[in-house]
């Protein structure tokens, strides 16, 4: 079993950024897919980006529009998810999950271990 805790979140003005975490446990992030997923108020949770088994990134261009850097810590067995120039589009609460298998999935219904979520809050 994975653990995942996700400190943080915050409030931040439009143009601003905002550093996301995700602390794992009880696995190494090594040989997961590690990947967030945010959702909006009423709205499912959509695919943001994902760290693959080996270290490759896919990201969804249409939910972050290149301005996210996904980043791991092995040291601290921590996952990243940095974003840049954020409106309030991007307002939502921010989940880190994982799956065990040798590809990305943009499905959330293809992970099975979910972080508690953290708020992100974007003001115009």
């Amino acid at each position: 079993q994975m653990q995942l805790v996700e400190p943080g979140g915050g409030l931040v003005q439009a143009g601003g950024s905002l550093r996301l975490s995700c602390a794992a446990s009880g696995r190494t992030i090594t040989n997961w897919i590690t990947a967030w997923f945010r959702q909006a108020p009423g709205q499912a949770r959509v695919f943001v980006g994902a760290i693959d088994r080996s270290g490759g990134i896919e990201m969804n261009t249409d939910s972050v529009k290149g301005r996210s850097t996904f980043s791991r810590d092995y040291a601290n067995n921590t996952v990243y998810l940095q974003m840049y120039d954020l409106g309030p589009g991007d307002t939502g609460v921010y989940y880190c999950a994982a799956r065990y298998m040798p590809y990305v999935s943009r499905n959330a219904m293809e992970y099975g271990f979910w972080g508690q979520g953290t708020r992100g809050t974007v003001s115009s």
